[in-house]
């Protein structure tokens, strides 16, 4: 079961690896912006199953909460921010 969930680690790694790509090369602010969030996505996914390898669920899972909040609240700063550069 553990090179089960290795497999599953190595694949959200290269995941991450493609949205980077897609935050470093984005045309647009929205590109960049959807790429973090895909990162992130994929990130508190990564959380999660390291927690279950290491058979600590409930700790890991409160730390990829609290990541999850922080992305939603970025997420929203940064389309304020973007709303608002809008109307200038």
């Amino acid at each position: 079961m553990t090179e089960f969930f290795l497999m599953v680690l190595i694949v959200l790694s290269l995941l991450i690896l493609v949205y980077l790509y897609r935050v470093i090369q984005g045309p647009t602010v929205f590109d960049r912006v959807l790429g973090l969030n895909g990162i992130s996505t994929k990130a508190i996914i990564l959380v999660v199953v390291m927690g279950t390898v290491y058979d600590r669920v409930d700790m890991f899972v409160d730390i990829s909460t609290g990541y999850a909040l922080l992305n939603l609240v970025g997420a929203f700063a940064i389309a304020k921010f973007l709303e608002q550069r809008g109307n200038l």
